[in-house]
């Protein structure tokens, strides 16, 4: 049933593309404005994240402008930013980037942030041949054959040998337990690489426990008391900020007292509001860490802390880093023709050359698939709650 209506979606989808296509103005040379669309996760299960991206987003709008605009081939356009909220889901995802594309006719689209949602959408940008940039999307799928979709993140397959290493060195870990949402693409693919990679480790059935539950859950307790019953030296969870109180309060409520290990979904500003002490001292891998930033990082972290009131997270840094990335391809060209669909491939044929770009999530080059090869951050959630820098692992 399940195949039956995916491959269904798939048809309607691709009629849907065929029809759009037909009524999409070819020009947008009648635009004052460079357009770019962001389709982000304002409501749902993750509003913090939309959040967070809509606010550094419109700070480096709000910096440019003020500048005078965006300088392309010597002439300075003035940029503006429509943001539209995929709810979380899947499916509103394909609908914004339908109507980014064709009814407010951005010339490239920032986001969706998580896998859920960026994979399918990425699936219409390239269809309608319209560059986009998922700042927090590690799941392989997202760019996979699909040459019109970028992210400005590393890959789980990189980030899930990066947590079994961690552990493996810093606690000695030697048999793991994971828990994951087996519904929800970044988590289920990174659960599955972390596995991999520390069984590659430390042999065949060491993960002693591979526990799952489907998204909305809030009762972790079956699933905790078997991974406490197996042994296991440290616990994997790579979910959301929403969840990852639950279950390390849950985990400690029935006696868990070893090493809880998280990944770069854990890295909301909320996470430690929601959670409290339960999540001081634990580990998480990331993109970039706050506490003891310097350089441009810091730069930023400050403007975005006074104009916003609060320390911005991993999604706030990629987003910048993101949409800075599309701003300078699109400055690459040397000038846009105001033919929409010949404009679109000038700027993903501009993106897919950049080399060395310095971001403050760190230093990016594009592979042939549109990932960039960058570093990881190890973050240690210290006693006073703040994200601190605690290592570096590169490629």
């Amino acid at each position: 049933m399940f195949k039956y209506s995916k491959k269904i979606f798939g048809i309607l989808v691709l009629l849907l593309c065929v029809y759009n296509m037909a009524f999409i103005t070819p020009s947008w040379a009648n635009e004052t404005s460079i357009k770019i669309g962001f389709n982000i996760p304002l409501t749902g299960d993750i509003p913090k994240v939309g959040e967070c991206s809509k606010y550094a987003a419109k700070m480096l709008e709000e910096q440019i402008n003020t500048s005078g605009g965006l300088e392309i081939g010597g002439k300075k356009y003035p940029l503006e930013f429509v943001f539209e909220d995929n709810e979380s889901k899947a499916e509103s995802a394909t609908a914004v980037a339908l109507k980014l594309i064709t009814q407010d006719r951005v010339l490239a689209i920032i986001g969706p942030q998580a896998s859920k949602q960026a994979i399918p959408a990425g699936e219409i940008c390239d269809a309608y041949e319209t560059p986009m940039i998922s700042p927090w999307s590690t799941n392989p799928q997202t760019t996979q054959d699909r040459p019109y979709v970028f992210r400005g993140c590393f890959l789980d397959p990189f980030q899930g040998p990066v947590a079994a290493n961690f552990v493996t060195k810093e606690f000695g870990a030697k048999r793991a337990a994971v828990l994951y949402d087996i519904a929800s693409d970044y988590p289920k693919g990174l659960a599955e690489f972390f596995k991999s990679a520390f069984e590659k480790i430390h042999g065949k059935g060491s993960v002693v426990s591979f526990e799952t539950f489907t998204t909305k859950d809030r009762d972790f307790s079956a699933q905790l008391t078997n991974i406490i019953r197996s042994k296991a030296d440290v616990l994997f969870t790579p979910q959301y900020y929403d969840e990852v109180p639950l279950i390390v309060k849950q985990a400690h409520e029935l006696g868990w007292n070893k090493p809880i290990m998280g990944s770069d979904s854990w890295g909301s500003a909320e996470l430690v509001k929601l959670c409290g002490n339960d999540c001081k001292g634990l580990f998480f891998s990331t993109h970039y860490a706050a506490a003891g930033a310097k350089g441009k990082t810091l730069e930023f972290i400050e403007k975005y802390t006074a104009k916003y009131g609060y320390v911005p997270d991993d999604v706030a840094a990629l987003t910048w880093d993101a949409t800075r990335l599309l701003l300078k391809a699109i400055q690459n060209t040397n000038g846009l023709t105001g033919k929409q669909r010949k404009d679109r491939k000038a700027i993903k044929d501009q993106l897919a050359q950049i080399k060395n770009f310095e971001g403050i999530t760190g230093k990016m080059t594009f592979t042939s698939e549109g990932d960039p090869i960058k570093c990881a951050v190890v973050v240690k959630i210290n006693n006073q709650g703040a994200f601190e820098f605690y290592q570096s692992v590169c490629p």
